[in-house]
């Protein structure tokens, strides 16, 4: 339970606008260590906190939130089923799921859920400034080359070669669905406008369509998709 102190820096938080955040880990020494990290920012806020899922879905509903900074493993409500329940009420706030171990079993099924991306508890400060900054902006935190180690330890849980075709792809044309291939396998957009002789802007906008034809939230969640589907599989092209 929290008193009049929490509530006091929640009023405080709102009034300083910029980023609104809150913390969700069953670690109080964590959420007090994080807090002291972003709200030393002029653009950041920290508007709640939780020790479970349950609480901070409950939580959410008075306090929203820009993006939702959460820990995996946690009692009663886990940050996964959490995860999964925010980003099916609407397209904020978004979640940025922390984890203990580097790409261990639990990040595949949380961007799957909903998540914009995961960091280790023990990033530095100004890695996770800048992952909730992306976050905020619509972009995925996970970098192009942890997205190739992330496709590589998941690739036994994608689907086998002769999965049916997959609903959803056919409503891109040749080029989003050779962007969204390209992106799978964990290029930038400027690594994909030098493939395909094209401007990064236009790899952008062709980025854009792809993720809104498809109702997929980022990047992360693109390349769950292209793998899931087998548009991609490790190694290559499906």
């Amino acid at each position: 339970m929290r008193g009049e102190g929490d509530v006091g820096g929640a009023l405080e938080a709102q009034s300083k606008q910029g980023i609104t955040i809150m913390l969700v880990d069953d670690q109080e020494l964590v959420r007090t260590g994080f807090r002291m990290v972003l709200d030393a920012q002029d653009d950041m806020s920290v508007v709640g906190e939780a020790g479970d899922g349950l609480e901070a879905t409950q939580l959410l509903q008075s306090r929203p939130a820009d993006v939702v900074v959460m820990d995996v493993r946690m009692p009663r409500l886990d940050g996964i089923q959490t995860t999964r329940q925010i980003c099916a009420a609407g397209d904020r706030p978004r979640v940025l799921m922390l984890t203990t171990f580097d790409l261990d079993e639990y990040a595949y099924a949380a961007l799957k859920a909903g998540a914009s991306g995961f960091l280790l508890k023990d990033v530095p400060p100004e890695e996770l400034l800048f992952a909730i900054r992306a976050v905020h902006s619509g972009d995925a935190v996970v970098a192009p080359s942890t997205t190739r180690r992330l496709i590589d330890r998941f690739a036994p849980l994608f689907p086998a070669q002769n999965s049916p075709a997959p609903p959803g792809l056919d409503m891109l044309t040749s080029r989003e669905r050779e962007v969204l291939a390209h992106v799978a396998q964990g290029l930038s957009n400027a690594e994909i406008a030098q493939r395909l002789f094209v401007s990064e802007a236009t790899v952008k906008t062709h980025v854009g369509r792809v993720l809104a034809k498809l109702g997929l939230r980022d990047r992360v969640q693109a390349v769950v998709f292209a793998y899931e589907t087998g548009l991609v599989r490790a190694g290559g092209l499906g």
